[in-house]
């Protein structure tokens, strides 16, 4: 009887903080490619951004109300582990050692952050260790940096079925269905001018954020 391989998928960001775009393309993403189990994974200090607002823990805990009981998603503190710049190589070299050489392993990352791909940390090593997925965005649509296409070309697949028939090495582009724009830095603002996030983030993530005073403009 033959094994039954595993779909596993990895999204990290900064979640600063988790809204409702987020976790609507994570239960698409999950539908999308039969996933198994998807890692949303805080980043401690996101490399090419500036420091987060609030704690990583904080971040984590608004993660972990935001999924709540959520079917296949999974909060993964394992990057706050870590001291120093959250390298998602590292991250996906971690997860493979842990699902075995033949389970297939997606990275998925929305295209403003693709475009930034080149200028990650051992780019071409992320493909030694999983997929690469590309979430498109409303209202991009940058033409690829010459570095970035040489990066994935000969990687490219057009279906699901096409990227998983190997555990690893292939670049898939991916519509989903809702194209939720929220923004992270849009809800920060309205945080910080005392505004209404209803309907924007979960009504537990909304609760945290309002009991604990996170995001507010300091005094």
């Amino acid at each position: 009887m033959s094994q039954v391989v595993q779909r596993v998928g990895m999204l990290g960001g900064t979640f600063d903080p988790i809204h409702l775009g987020h976790l609507r393309s994570a239960v698409e993403l999950h539908e999308a490619l039969s996933l198994d189990r998807l890692h949303m994974i805080p980043a401690q200090q996101p490399p090419l951004r500036d420091q987060p607002l609030v704690s990583a823990q904080q971040r984590l805990a608004l993660l972990q109300a935001g999924i709540g009981d959520t079917p296949g998603l999974v909060a993964d503190d394992r990057e706050l582990q870590r001291a120093g710049p959250s390298y998602s190589a590292d991250t996906l070299a971690e997860l493979r050692g842990e699902y075995g050489e033949q389970a297939r392993l997606v990275m998925a990352i929305g295209f403003d952050a693709f475009l930034r791909l080149a200028q990650w940390h051992q780019p071409a090593r992320l493909f030694e260790y999983a997929h690469l997925v590309v979430i498109d965005r409303p209202g991009y649509s940058d033409p690829l940096p010459a570095s970035l296409r040489e990066l994935v070309a000969h990687r490219a697949v057009d279906s699901v079925e096409t990227l998983m028939q190997r555990p690893c090495g292939g670049y898939l582009s991916l519509q989903l269905p809702s194209l939720m724009a929220i923004s992270a830095t849009y809800i920060r603002k309205r945080l910080e001018a005392g505004k209404s996030v209803r309907y924007l983030v979960p009504p537990a993530v909304e609760q945290a954020i309002t009991h604990h005073g996170l995001y507010r403009q300091c005094e």
